[in-house]
């Protein structure tokens, strides 16, 4: 499904979101995490062992709510492929640039500033890998 440019242009102001993935129960699992638009696809970053990484291995249905500051929202109805590999830590590099608007330099990451070296170290380190929201529907905004 291809985003209006008005859905584009509140994704790339709004970087934070609720993540909501189905566990093998049924019941609904939300998770705070972090988007970007990089080439025109919706990433997210996150790591072999996290639990959401696993339930979408096995349903990779997820639905993310992401807010503005004030009272608009947007709805995203996704299929999650996960990118991982050798490509992976350059991949979260260019996913931190967009999402820090540091097309250059140093990144931050949990307090400090890496060097972009550091930084794909870190990402091997890690084990972070990459989830690309294919969007099927939305819905809200406001």
């Amino acid at each position: 499904m291809k985003l209006s440019e008005q859905e584009l242009e509140f994704l790339a102001a709004n970087q934070s979101a609720a993540m909501v993935t189905v566990a093998p129960d049924g019941v609904a699992k939300v998770a705070r995490v972090g988007v970007a638009l990089v080439d025109g696809r919706l990433w997210s970053s996150g790591t072999q062992d996290r639990v959401r990484t696993k339930r979408l291995r096995s349903d990779p249905r997820c639905t993310l709510y992401v807010p503005d500051s004030r009272f608009a929202w947007l709805a995203l109805e996704t299929t999650v492929t996960i990118l991982e590999g050798p490509d992976a830590p350059a991949q979260n590099l260019r996913l931190f640039r967009v999402m820090q608007r540091r097309p250059t330099g140093t990144l931050s990451w949990y307090g400090g500033e890496l060097s972009e070296e550091e930084f794909l170290r870190r990402m091997v380190e890690e084990q972070r890998l990459i989830y690309d929201f294919e969007v099927h529907h939305t819905y809200g905004l406001g």
